[in-house]
């Protein structure tokens, strides 16, 4: 990484834990810890004081909690912040939310055995420097959803999502927009095991569209949406336009398990009956499934770069030539309805 180091302020009611934290995160050249704060009235004092570049954020803390005051910040000076969760499903549920409303990833705190900490070390500060290069702003308001057309009115399609760093809010937004009678919606969204069927839950009480973790052979359904299980397997659409979900415990696909790429290649050979979206995320999963559906015939959409977290996936599609057009995020859902018009 080149240029000034990260400026981080560490935010954790645990003294042993903001020891460790501020002993991982200054190891790494990089990353200079400004401050430490042991609860969020002290934090925002720091932050005007300091105005570091990231926030490591403890999502439980006496007081006001760190849900509470990432809505503060995100409300009143939105920065990246990196929730520090525990993969309990009470932290699971945290997360969800603390990702819904702006924060740029969480991770677990170091625990466990040398070798398990060192690993979460690394994971750490490499979530820490990607935070940094983000970009954060408040959030949009979330559209009521789009009237259901006139029956006849869709195309009998498949829409295949992908996104990573980001997505968890831009898919709220999104979701929330599509009316009721949207074709089937296959998602996968780079998240750990633990927080998926959370994830899927929470969409789905807040949703028209009924929204499940994907499990091996259902048979997709208007109407719904299927969310790829974070992990240990791949998602893929076998048997065609009106086929099954296909869950495969093959190996990681550039780095990714379940990967972008592996479900839009799945999609492609449905030709103009898919269409593909690529959403806020880092790296780039998804761009050569996306090239592959557009010469198949497929219409696709990228998350423009003014609306994103993170301009990696998008941008990478971009580059290939694999999206037919570019949106803001507020303007997705209709885009997607617009595509899957006859």
């Amino acid at each position: 990484m080149s240029g000034p180091p990260v400026r981080v302020l560490i935010v954790d009611d645990s003294a042993s834990m903001r020891a460790v934290l501020k002993r991982t995160l200054s190891a790494d050249p990089d990353i200079e810890v400004v401050g430490v704060a042991p609860e969020p009235d002290v934090a925002r004092a720091m932050i005007k004081e300091l105005n570091p570049h990231v926030i490591t954020l403890d999502i439980e803390m006496p007081g006001m909690d760190g849900l509470s005051f990432l809505e503060r910040i995100m409300r009143l000076r939105p920065m990246p912040v990196v929730m520090c969760s525990t993969l309990t499903a009470r932290g699971a549920e945290a997360t969800i939310e603390a990702l819904r409303l702006g924060a740029v990833d969480c991770i677990a705190k170091p625990t466990g055995n040398p070798l398990d900490i060192a690993n979460s070390s690394v994971q750490l500060c490499a979530t820490v420097k990607s935070a940094a290069r983000s970009t954060v702003r408040r959030t949009p308001e979330i559209s009521a959803p789009l009237k259901p057309l006139p029956p006849g009115a869709l195309r009998d399609v498949v829409v295949a999502i992908g996104a990573s760093t980001g997505g968890v809010e831009a898919l709220f937004l999104v979701l929330k927009a599509l009316p009721i009678d949207c074709p089937p919606v296959l998602i996968v969204q780079h998240m750990p095991a633990a927080f998926t069927p959370g994830f899927a839950a929470r969409l789905n009480s807040e949703c028209a569209l009924r929204v499940v973790e994907a499990q091996d052979g259902t048979p997709i359904e208007a109407g719904t949406v299927y969310i790829a299980p974070g992990g240990q397997t791949h998602m893929e659409l076998a048997g065609g336009l009106h086929g099954r979900i296909k869950l495969r415990a093959t190996p990681p696909h550039g780095g990714h398990r379940p990967a972008v790429d592996v479900l839009f290649e799945s999609v492609a050979p449905l030709g103009s009956a898919a269409v593909g979206v690529m959403l806020t995320g880092m790296g780039s999963d998804g761009a050569a499934g996306l090239l592959a559906m557009r010469r198949a015939g497929a219409r696709t959409l990228g998350q423009s770069q003014e609306t994103c977290v993170v301009y990696g996936m998008p941008r990478a599609a971009f580059a290939l030539g694999a999206v037919e057009r570019e949106v803001a995020l507020t303007a997705m859902p209709g885009a997607i309805l617009g595509a899957c018009r006859k």
